[in-house]
């Protein structure tokens, strides 16, 4: 394990990447790590992460009780113990409000569509926990349904979390997270997502031992079950993936346009565990080559 000097500042470096990306503004977002087997490093309350100094860093036990440091630790401390608490393999939680992901956890909708394999091999999708107010038991309350099975998740109407085996593991799956989110949205503003097929998702199921990646959970065999299961009140103990079966084919066509499901219609419950609700038939709305250009370099422009 890094020594606590070394964490500090990898702390510090990660806090000023999550600012320069946006994926933090103001005194958003926070971090922690452990120390040893019954201590966390985390980031203070009230701190921009974006210009942290490493001796800001507060020092907690897992119930949280503040054992070092000048400031008090984060606000939202109690849904970093919780991953810690659920997941003895978490070494880091990050917390942040990537602006495009956000976007999809304040729409309801869940990044758990087959789109990319990069994706599917490492976080495998990424549910939305439902709303809680932040900062209170609320919001691990919420958390503890879904921590067990992913490393990755949003967080309805707040912004999105992420664990891993180092600091740096949990930040890059936070950077792939939004990554996903942008390429979804832009997939969906052109009309069309091909998704991978049932098939092609299991054969990449199977490499991720070859890749070296340990995933929490296994993607689901039948997802309508464990929807079935998470309606019921009960834990994620798989990774559900909407994916539909190929018929021989790897990539399968989804269109949406005039009759089919829109960008918000497709969206499902608040809570994100709901399958997809097919929209009602809508009027055709036609743009012309040069219309459908000028939106489509203005969203990408948006994006960057």
């Amino acid at each position: 394990m890094s020594s606590e000097s070394q964490l500090r500042a990898d702390i510090v470096e990660v806090g000023r990447r999550m600012y320069a990306r946006g994926y933090t503004a103001s005194n958003d977002g926070n971090i922690s790590v452990r120390l040893g087997s019954d201590r966390l490093l985390m980031t203070p309350k009230s701190v921009c992460k974006g210009f942290m100094a490493p001796d800001m860093m507060c020092i907690t036990d897992l119930e949280g009780r503040k054992l070092q440091g000048d400031r008090d630790p984060s606000s939202e401390m109690l849904m970093h113990l919780e991953v810690y608490r659920q997941r003895p393999d978490v070494h880091a939680v990050v917390h942040a409000h990537p602006p495009i992901a956000t976007g999809f956890a304040v729409a309801g909708i869940p990044l758990d569509r087959a789109v990319l394999a990069e994706v599917l091999t490492t976080l495998g999708s990424i549910p939305i926990a439902e709303y809680a107010t932040p900062s209170t038991k609320e919001l691990p309350e919420a958390v503890r349904k879904y921590i067990k099975a992913h490393d990755g998740m949003l967080l309805a109407n707040h912004g999105a979390l992420t664990s891993g085996a180092d600091l740096y593991a949990a930040y890059y799956k936070m950077e792939t997270i939004e990554h996903f989110a942008k390429i979804s949205l832009v997939a969906r503003l052109l009309g069309r997502e091909n998704l991978i097929a049932r098939d092609e998702v299991d054969r990449l199921q199977g490499l991720r031992g070859s890749y070296g990646i340990k995933a929490p959970a296994p993607i689901c065999a039948d997802p309508s079950e464990a929807l079935a299961l998470l309606d019921a009140g009960n834990p994620a103990m798989c990774q559900v993936v909407q994916a539909p079966e190929g018929d021989g084919q790897r990539l399968v066509p989804d269109v949406i346009g005039a009759g089919a499901p829109s960008l918000a219609a497709t969206s499902r419950a608040s809570d994100g565990t709901h399958p997809p609700r097919r929209a009602e038939a809508v009027d055709e709305i036609r743009l012309t080559y040069r219309e459908l250009s000028t939106l489509i370099a203005d969203a990408v422009k948006n994006l960057r």
